[in-house]
């Protein structure tokens, strides 16, 4: 039978994955502690709206699509203390509290980093700096939709697009470097397994083929836990990105498309708990109660399909 294999949640939008053993679903779909954080560009400091809910567009806050570069950051949170730190090179490079001044050197030293980056002339544009970085810590609320999903994909599509993965022009590994080690180890090599963390999920299950939860529908429990399929996962350009490194050494959107002969580039699909009756504005009490957790280990069973 299927089962989980590895579970993630991101502290902060766009920064280091925290693995974890179990997590739990809220009552709208979020995970608790997930995305609870955000660096947003200065004139993006406030929700936009969009069907009566606050929308976060990605694109106007620092995200892996845009700024690939911030893989290669390691954060920290520190839910009981309210303090983020984050390291670089392997070494602590800011360690503030969320209170205004911890926020501002977080946001200033975050921005003097991506200011060096190749990606760092987008954030010179018009109305982006000084960067903002918003949450309260505790309320998952910067996920990419308006509403708030828990997303899956399968290691076997992984290991499918792996075996296939077209890697940029010119990037030949250097002579010496193993060939089966996984991207986030050395970088893409020929032959080399994509981390799932490139795709930024919060589930990753095993026992199912390639591609097949793109064809889900209707109910799947994971655990005890029961929940409606909501749509595939198209994605976009943050799947590039090295999870170690934050170069773009695996052209993912192209490689979907192209030879694995998707029409549009899909990898994992988007869930929501059974029983939620319409969309839940992120952060109100009724939202973000607890529902139920999952743990590496359950069972993930397909219940019925939508006719």
């Amino acid at each position: 039978m299927p089962r989980v294999v590895a579970l993630y949640r991101h502290p902060v939008k766009g920064f280091t994955p925290e693995p974890c053993d179990r997590i739990t679903v809220q009552r709208d779909g979020r995970i608790v502690g997930d995305r609870v954080l955000a660096f947003r560009f200065a004139d993006a400091a406030l929700p936009e709206q969009r069907d009566g809910l606050d929308y976060w567009p990605k694109a106007r806050g620092l995200a892996l699509q845009d700024f690939p570069a911030l893989a290669a950051l390691r954060l920290a949170y520190d839910a009981a203390e309210h303090r983020v730190t984050i390291f670089r090179d392997g070494a602590v490079w800011a360690s503030e509290a969320l209170d205004d001044a911890g926020r501002r050197h977080l946001a200033d030293a975050v921005a003097e980093f991506v200011l060096g980056t190749p990606e760092g002339r987008r954030l010179q544009r018009p109305g982006r700096l000084p960067l903002e970085l918003v949450g309260d810590g505790a309320h998952a609320r910067f996920q990419d939709r308006e509403q708030g999903y828990v997303s899956l994909h399968g290691r076997a599509s992984v290991l499918a697009l792996s075996a296939v993965i077209e890697r940029p022009a010119g990037d030949e590994r250097p002579a010496g470097v193993d060939a089966v080690a996984s991207d986030s180890t050395h970088g893409l090599a020929p032959g080399a397994l994509l981390d799932d963390r490139r795709f930024r999920s919060n589930i990753v299950i095993d026992g199912v083929d390639a591609w097949e939860e793109l064809d889900w529908s209707g109910r799947v429990r994971i655990g005890e836990l029961e929940f409606r399929v909501a749509e595939p996962i198209v994605r976009c350009l943050a799947t590039h990105a090295n999870p170690e490194t934050g170069e773009r050494d695996a052209r993912v959107l192209t490689t979907l498309t192209q030879r694995v002969g998707q029409s549009e580039p899909t990898l994992g699909t988007l869930l929501l708990p059974a029983a939620l009756p319409a969309p839940v504005r992120a952060g109100t009490e009724q939202g973000s109660a607890p529902w139920g957790d999952i743990g590496v280990g359950d069972t993930v069973e397909l219940l019925d399909a939508a006719t």
